[in-house]
């Protein structure tokens, strides 16, 4: 029996279902080069290796990380560990990353406490039944380095579009 022959296959209805994506997604990921499945007519037929691809896929974006981000996982995933520049690409991506998740975090706390003051606010003005009252919102943060560099690549990518 041939190596082929024994080797574990699945169509692209089976991915689908087993990571909760659509079909056409699975073809994007295809079309950007992430996927690489043979075909047999019009059917595609999809490889270990490409369901393992597939699972890295969704687990970056689940952390946000971009389709080029994904792929340089991928390509670290099959690279040997002793190939340090890989490894530490991946660290830097890795705290770049966690960066930028706090920084939301912190974002979403400071929208989540003003929230809390304009409800507070607007509480009083319609217990202590005061007409003509206004409700102001306390100030934003400045921006941070990860907002800053979020901005700066969704500007390169529109402009690339």
């Amino acid at each position: 029996m041939s190596e082929q022959a024994a080797e574990q296959t699945y169509s692209i209805a089976e991915l689908s279902s087993e990571f909760g994506v659509t079909a056409r997604a699975i073809r994007f990921y295809e079309d950007k080069g992430l996927l690489t499945p043979r075909r047999e007519g019009q059917r595609r037929i999809y490889t270990e290796r490409d369901r393992v691809r597939l699972l890295l896929i969704v687990r970056g974006k689940r952390l946000g990380f971009s389709l080029g981000e994904c792929q340089d996982i991928i390509d670290m995933y099959g690279a040997e560990p002793t190939e340090g520049a890989q490894l530490r690409r991946l660290i830097e991506t890795i705290r770049q990353r966690r960066r930028s998740l706090l920084d939301r975090m912190e974002d979403m706390r400071l929208t989540l406490d003003e929230l809390d003051q304009v409800e507070a606010q607007a509480r009083r003005i319609l217990e202590g039944g005061v007409r003509g009252a206004s409700i102001t919102p306390a100030k934003s943060r400045p921006p941070t380095e990860s907002d800053e560099a979020e901005r700066g690549a969704r500007s390169r990518l529109t402009s690339n579009s």
